[in-house]
């Protein structure tokens, strides 16, 4: 019974969520900057080089992709026997997080010399780089694993990977005594570890149960309180100064929140063991009784996903497929010749590429504005919070919108552009504790973004490559935190710094950078409303009539 409960879909996905909520050490970038910026004697700009090359690691997620295909895809698998399934490709990641952040901290520490900025860029690319390993894993394994609820298993894995940085920070917190060096060496050892105990739970497999939305649900709640519990610790942080007492408890809790997706994968498998003893019980007795047998077919018929269309349903819902063939499917070159596939990308690039721009940063921007050492911490924390509301929320409320009225997904891009910019503007303005609420709208709108681009990649160019297209739009990030972070935000602090270290003081120093920002994502609202009015009646006549003869 052991052995059976261990080699199932619900173990696999609590271990998926154990693994991505250990992984988002990229996300913790604001609490180990300055460290980095001091021991290895870095201006602002090549710091913001550094952190660049982090971006791109996180986000370029193409070679990850082809790994998990090759060790996953069926015929591969037969050939490579036990050398293959997707726990391959979380021990490649392992390796380089443990690799990339164990080099940075002996450098940090003095334990080595000095390196380089170049070299110092390779292993922040590689330790940021291993994110992508765990994320395609378990992203793409959880969407074989439940393929007819591919959109919640998605925001599961998603949503844990955004809270995963408040959980570092609470483990920071609570073992580093704030000291960032030491932290540097905790996400060596912390993501590798975790993935290493767990990779070999995380499985494909082809099975479908009539509760499975029931109990992703269950795992929706759970990230959604504990995303609730770190609210209130970071609150609680910033109210007064907790005890080590105090954290050892609170962090405690937290730990027994992470693990208590375990509970609800036991009582999965203990209904899918029930039902399937009740289906055997019923196949026997069929054998005697054939009138018996028409009543369990008619009983089957009435707990499956969705009814059969009549034929007129099946001759609308054939004829709208015959459609998206036509307009989906694409492949990458075809995409790239498209005119939707490059509103998208510039979308992403002004959303996506000053969103990350303003979270690589927002250490250094409290730091000119006055806040204290735990304030800059809180605001890290709360953009994983804000972060994770977004990716959870956004599909969720789309899928509302398109399910009702038809509503173009593009259209929510555009929304969260809007909400980025009045973000930017605030943060701009430099008024008494403006970072908290700018942060909000930034990192809502950030996460939002990311939830909404992969879904708008499927619909418009089909799911036959999906994971190419995606990730090359994803490359958008990672350019659009180059162009922001070194060319506007860095250039433009060097220039105004005068302080010891270069260092500046006050709003001016990000005020100009933040206001351009603001400007590059209203264009991106433009862009989006464009794509939109373009993709408008694709969505009514295609998307939502497809969904309509579901």
């Amino acid at each position: 019974m052991k052995i059976e409960i261990v080699n199932t879909k619900w173990i696999a996905t609590v271990a998926s969520i154990w693994i991505q909520s250990s992984v988002g050490a990229s996300y913790t970038f604001g609490i180990y900057s300055s460290i980095l910026k001091s021991s290895q004697g870095y201006d602002q700009s090549t710091l913001d080089t550094v952190s660049v090359f982090k971006d791109i690691g996180a986000n370029a997620g193409i070679l990850s992709g082809l790994l998990y295909s090759a060790f996953t895809l069926q015929n591969n698998r037969r050939r490579l026997g036990v050398f293959a399934g997707p726990c391959v490709v979380l021990l490649a990641g392992a390796i380089q997080s443990f690799l990339g952040y164990f080099v940075m901290w002996a450098s940090v520490v003095g334990l080595i010399r000095r390196l380089p900025v170049a070299v110092m860029c390779f292993f922040t690319w590689m330790a940021a780089h291993a994110q992508t390993f765990s994320n395609t894993t378990n992203v793409v394994s959880g969407v074989h694993n439940f393929g007819d609820y591919g959109g919640t298993i998605v925001g599961i894995m998603k949503g844990f990977l955004g809270l995963s940085g408040a959980i570092l920070i609470q483990l920071y917190q609570t073992v580093c005594n704030g000291d960032p060096g030491t932290f540097l060496l905790l996400l060596a050892l912390t993501p590798t570890l975790v993935s290493l105990l767990f990779m070999s739970l995380v499985r494909n497999y082809d099975t479908n149960t009539k509760d499975d939305k029931k109990y992703l649900n269950a795992f929706s709640a759970v990230s959604l309180i504990i995303a609730a519990y770190l609210t209130i610790i970071i609150i609680l942080e910033n109210i007064s100064t907790l005890s080590s007492l105090t954290r050892i408890i609170t962090f405690t809790v937290l730990l027994l929140l992470v693990a208590s997706p375990l509970g609800i994968a036991v009582r999965a498998h203990r209904e899918d063991s029930d039902r399937y003893a009740q289906a055997l019980l019923e196949q026997r007795g069929s054998k005697q009784n054939p009138v018996i047998s028409s009543e369990i077919c008619k009983a089957e018929d009435s707990i499956e996903y969705h009814e059969l269309p009549s034929e007129e349903g099946q001759a609308k819902a054939a004829s709208a497929e015959e459609r998206l063939s036509d307009e989906g499917n694409m492949n990458l070159l075809q995409a790239l010749c498209s005119v939707n596939f490059w509103l998208l990308f510039i979308a992403m690039f002004c959303g996506l590429g000053s969103g990350l721009a303003m979270i690589n940063n927002i250490s250094q921007i409290g730091e000119s504005l006055g806040y204290t050492a735990t304030e800059r911490n809180s605001l890290v924390s709360l953009l994983s919070i804000w972060n994770f509301l977004g990716r959870f929320g956004a599909g969720f409320v789309s899928d509302i919108f398109l399910h009702r009225g038809g509503w173009a997904r593009p259209l929510f891009v555009a929304v969260t552009l809007a909400i980025m910019t009045i973000g930017h503007a605030i943060v701009a303005a430099g008024f008494s504790k403006n970072l908290y609420l700018g942060s909000v709208l930034v990192g809502v709108a950030y996460g939002s973004q990311w939830s909404l681009m992969p879904t708008i990649t499927s619909e418009i160019f089909g799911v036959g490559h999906m994971g190419t297209i995606f990730n090359t739009i994803a490359i958008a990030s990672p350019v659009g935190s180059y162009t922001f972070s070194v060319r506007v935000i860095g250039f433009i602090y060097d220039k105004v710094g005068s302080g010891e270290n270069n260092t500046c003081f006050g709003s001016r120093c990000f005020m100009l950078s933040f206001m351009i920002m603001a400007s590059v994502a209203f264009f991106g609202v433009l862009v989006a409303l464009l794509l939109f009015f373009r993709t408008r009646r694709f969505y009514k006549s295609v998307v939502f009539r497809r969904l309509q003869n579901l």
